[in-house]
C-alpha cells in the first residue's frame, strides 16, 4: 500500500466569544457533516455569520440580543467605518511560521535537499530581533549545521538564489570541504512564488551577516 500524505490547516490567530456571544450555527449546517464546508462570505448564511462575527468585535457585550439601540447603531457605524472585508494575508507566530516554512519547503533543506526532519531547522533569512518578520519570505529550511552556519555569517544565499561560503570558515578552521562543494549552486525554493526567499531580507543578510 502507497503512503498518503496528510495534510492540515492552523488557525493562527483565534478570536474567542464567550458563550454568551456565541454566533449561531448555520441553518443549513448538519451535525452528521463529516466532509469539510465552505460558505461565501458576501451572501446568505456565510455573509450573516461574517457579520455577527464583526458586531462582536466591534462591541464587546455579552449577549448582543440583548443590545441597546445605541449600542446596535455603535455596531452598524463600526461596520460601516472598516468597509468592506477584504483577505490579507495573516501574520504568524513562531510555531505557524516554523510549520508553514517546512511546508513550504516540501520538507526539504533548501541547501541539500536533506530530508530527515530531525536534522532540519527553520531559519529566518532576516532575524526577528532585527525586525524580520514571521513570515515565510523571510524564512528558510536548512540542516543545522548550515543554520548554523548562517546565522553566524559563514554562509549566505545571494538574491539571485545562490549558495555561498564564506572564506573564513576555511581561514579561521582549515576545513569546510562539505560546504565548499556546494559553492555556487542554486537553491530549492517554495513553489509559489509569494513564498519564495524575499531578495531584500538575503540581500541584508550578505551584507549585515556574511563575512
Amino acid at each position: 500500500m502507497g503512503s498518503a500524505l496528510v495534510g492540515c490547516r492552523m488557525i493562527s490567530s483565534p478570536v474567542f466569544f464567550r458563550p454568551g456571544s456565541w454566533v449561531r450555527a448555520p441553518s443549513d449546517w448538519s451535525r452528521n457533516l463529516v466532509a469539510g464546508r465552505g460558505y461565501d462570505l458576501d451572501v446568505g448564511e456565510g455573509e450573516r455569520i461574517y457579520r455577527e462575527c464583526l458586531e462582536r468585535v466591534v462591541t464587546p457585550v455579552a449577549d448582543l440580543s440583548h443590545a441597546s439601540a445605541s449600542e446596535a447603531v455603535m455596531a452598524r457605524e463600526g461596520l460601516a467605518k472598516y468597509g468592506k472585508p477584504q483577505l490579507i494575508k495573516p501574520r504568524l507566530g513562531q510555531g505557524t511560521f516554523r510549520v508553514a516554512v517546512t511546508d513550504a519547503y516540501q520538507r526539504a533543506c533548501a541547501v541539500t535537499t536533506e530530508h530527515s526532519l530531525p536534522v532540519l531547522d527553520v531559519a529566518h533569512i532576516r532575524p526577528f530581533s532585527k525586525e524580520g518578520a514571521h513570515e515565510i519570505s523571510n524564512g528558510l529550511l536548512l540542516r543545522t549545521d548550515i543554520h548554523r552556519l548562517f546565522d553566524r555569517g559563514y554562509v549566505t544565499i545571494t538574491p539571485d538564489l545562490r549558495f555561498e561560503v564564506s572564506g573564513r570558515l576555511k581561514d579561521e578552521y582549515e576545513n569546510g570541504r562539505t560546504y565548499y562543494a556546494y559553492q555556487g549552486r542554486s537553491v530549492a525554493v517554495p513553489r509559489d512564488p509569494v513564498d519564495r526567499p524575499s531578495a531584500e531580507a538575503l540581500a541584508w543578510h550578505n551584507l549585515n551577516c556574511f563575512r
